[in-house]
Parts: C-alpha cells; structure tokens; sequence
C-alpha cells in the first residue's frame, strides 16, 4: 500500500493516508504520549551520554576536582529548575 502512512512515534501504519486521518491521530492521547514518552527518552540519553562523557574527562585527569560543598558566590542567585 504505497499511500499508507507510517507513524514513527506509534510504530503504526495508518490504514488511509488523508489529512484528517492525520490530524485525528496525531491529537490522539496515546499519540502524543508516545511523542513524550520518546523525546523524555532522548533526553535522558543526552543527560546520559553528557554525564559519561564528564566522568571519563575527569578520570582522565582533564577536569579538576572541584569543592560542591562550597557555597556560592555572595550575590550569585541559582535559578529555579525550568518546568516542562
């Protein structure tokens, strides 16, 4: 069926390929779960890939040890965590 449509996110064809059959799936709850659930996976493999790549840096010797217990700077503000 060359005019089916292959949603990534859902790992699903469509059985007609329209645009609103495309409309109609993509603002469907299990779609745009999936989308989350894909992109929070993404995410946490870039955090991953990030953390693995400072670890192996500072076991390398190429970053030094740095005091966290140490208090911020006077006047410096920590900005709150961005809501999703």
């Amino acid at each position: 069926f060359p005019c089916r449509f292959y949603c990534d996110y859902c790992d699903t064809y469509l059985t007609h390929d329209s645009p609103s059959v495309r409309k109609t799936h993509c603002s469907g709850r299990k779609h745009k779960e999936n989308v989350k659930d894909y992109y929070q996976k993404w995410m946490e493999e870039q955090a991953q890939s990030l953390i693995d790549k400072t670890t192996a840096a500072f076991q390398q010797g190429k970053i030094p040890p740095t005091p966290f217990s140490a208090p911020p700077p006077a006047g410096a503000m920590i900005p709150p965590p961005p809501s999703i």
